[in-house]
């Protein structure tokens, strides 16, 4: 079964790239602009991950992350958070937050896509 990613930046040339790369890698895609869109779309469409940036307008990719993680539907919700350089997240809220990997920006559309095949994988065994 094709796996569905949704992919939340306000730079909408990184949702451009991302989304062509997952498609081209039989992923299906959804996308936002900043978390709040983002929130009303996993809601919508029960996406199989998330990858979201961090900094966006109306609502930031930690706040998005706290709201999931509120939700009973959505609280195993893997996501992938993008940051930018040198921006680091504290280990203790990647943890709290349940955030599968941070990535910095710049970064390598293929690594990204290695790092989502990764992650749904390792769900797929546990679940």
């Amino acid at each position: 079964m094709c796996k569905t990613v949704l992919v939340v930046d306000d730079e909408i040339h990184i949702v451009y790239v991302v989304a062509i790369k997952l498609r081209n890698n039989g992923f299906n895609v959804i996308t936002a602009e900043n978390g709040e869109e983002a929130y009303e779309l996993v809601k919508q469409e029960k996406p199989d991950l998330v990858v979201t940036d961090y900094q966006m307008p109306k609502m930031t990719g930690i706040e998005l992350i706290e709201k999931l993680r509120q939700d009973e539907q959505t609280k195993q919700l893997p996501v992938i958070m993008l940051t930018a350089r040198n921006f680091v997240i504290e280990d203790e809220l990647k943890n709290n937050l349940n955030i599968s990997e941070c990535i910095g920006k710049p970064f390598s559309p293929k690594d990204l896509l290695h790092t989502i095949e990764d992650v749904l994988h390792e769900g797929a065994i546990v679940s």
